[in-house]
């Protein structure tokens, strides 16, 4: 045998040795695994937050997972095989979930902040899935009958299924829904001369957005963001209204903390009117705003805290939490899963946000009158789900109230599905509500 066929025996002898020996020290991986996601986790939120923000806004978000991991590594020497395979695999899985946010930015804008700890902890989540998976094949039983041994297999995978669906699958979508947010800002399509601007937050967020001067003395806030908003800023602006378009937080060029299902975002509702309310092109009475999807239920939560908004049309707008959920359909058998995973999302959302579920909409509808409200509606919109819920909100919303289920139209689709019919409605909306008597 040649010389560098030994020496490659010899290396690969060494290398399984080496593996073989760390497996045997799985303690140490262990450890090592959940230290660098400790390490993340204190970057991400105590280090460097999100701009706006400090380390005492996340609290609840840094302290809870750390706790865990205190706990994990006290408890996991002391434990049987079996349970410490899981704990390293449930780790691995949210140490790997820790990182999607470095991931995500790192491919859409490039590495940066708290980005690089964030792709270590992907590497340590790996690691300790491995260390799971293999601690799990070394510790199975094999020395009972085999219709017993194969029937605790089945009942621990469906153990685990379960456990994917109703605890990992909703803390997987809270934890992208308040971290991965959207980094670019659009290309303006506006059809209209428009201004950069800017204003604060009452919690001090500075939020950047873009705005269409008034011709008419009445402005419309076409919101959230600046990408999905633009076709109606268009209509809006060919009507001779403002419109004032702007990142929420945690957005594009905006400060603060992402959360897609927009707890708190009422706040930069607040701030926008406040800045609108300053303009010289901008009677105060008259400030009306459209709102898509979240951004229509942002807008029913902001027009209900205060008589500033005289006008406002929600499109698309369902529920932000397990209350709305609750509230718009009741308890039904179906709900068996429903009702827990919603449960443990809205948990799960609350410790990364740092932030209580608000309200259902359901309840903040009727303080919208005297002031006049337009739910809008697809009628394939989310599966046809939404159907339920806008039917409730008109049914508890005060008048002036109107609602438009649109023929053919998804998800905030309407614009899309009856374009002209879309304009003659909405415009004719706020020109009575905004412009007539005025």
């Amino acid at each position: 045998m040649s010389t560098w066929a030994e020496s490659g025996i010899g290396n690969a002898a060494q290398g399984f040795a080496w593996v073989t020996a760390m497996i045997r020290r799985g303690s140490a991986l262990f450890f090592l695994g959940i230290g660098v996601v400790a390490v993340h986790i204190v970057d991400d939120n105590f280090v460097q937050p999100q701009p706006g923000t400090g380390a005492t806004d996340h609290l609840v978000s840094g302290l809870v997972p750390l706790a865990l991991i205190a706990s994990a590594a006290a408890g996991y020497g002391h434990l049987r095989a079996g349970f410490r395979a899981a704990l390293a695999l449930v780790f691995g899985f949210l140490g790997v979930l820790a990182g999607t946010e470095a991931a995500y930015y790192a491919f859409d804008i490039g590495v940066s902040g708290d980005d690089y700890t964030g792709l270590l902890s992907i590497f340590a989540g790996l690691l300790l899935l491995g260390l799971g998976t293999v601690t799990l094949w070394r510790s199975r039983r094999t020395d009972d009958g085999l219709l017993r041994r194969y029937v605790r297999r089945v009942l621990l995978g469906v153990a685990a299924v379960a456990v994917l669906v109703l605890v990992m699958f909703p803390v997987t979508l809270a934890y992208v829904s308040t971290h991965v947010a959207p980094a670019d800002v659009p290309a303006p399509n506006l059809g209209a001369a428009y201004e950069e601007v800017q204003f604060r937050t009452s919690d001090g967020l500075l939020l950047k957005g873009w705005y269409i001067p008034s011709k008419n003395g009445a402005v419309v806030i076409s919101f959230p963001g600046r990408s999905g908003t633009q076709q109606q800023a268009r209509m809006l602006a060919r009507h001779g209204y403002g419109v004032l378009l702007f990142d929420r937080r945690g957005e594009g060029e905006s400060e603060g903390d992402w959360n897609i299902f927009g707890w708190q975002g009422e706040r930069d509702l607040h701030a926008a009117v406040r800045f609108l309310q300053g303009r010289d092109d901008v009677d105060p009475e008259r400030i009306g705003a459209v709102g898509r999807s979240v951004g229509g239920e942002m807008l029913i939560e902001a027009a209900a805290e205060s008589d500033r908004f005289k006008a406002v049309v929600s499109e698309g707008g369902s529920g932000r939490s397990l209350r709305d959920y609750l509230a718009n359909d009741g308890f039904r058998l179906g709900d068996v899963t429903g009702i827990p995973i919603q449960a443990v999302l809205m948990g799960a959302t609350a410790v990364f946000t740092n932030n209580l579920p608000p309200a259902d909409l359901k309840s903040l509808v009727p303080r919208i009158a005297p002031r006049a409200v337009f739910f809008i509606y697809g009628e394939h919109g989310q599966g046809g789900s939404e159907k339920v819920p806008n039917q409730g909100f008109y049914a508890e919303a005060g008048e002036p109230k109107a609602i438009w289920e649109v023929p053919e139209a998804g998800h905030v689709g309407g614009i899309t599905a009856r374009p002209d019919e879309y304009e003659r409605r909405v415009i004719a909306f706020f020109d009575h509500a905004l412009l007539e008597g005025k």
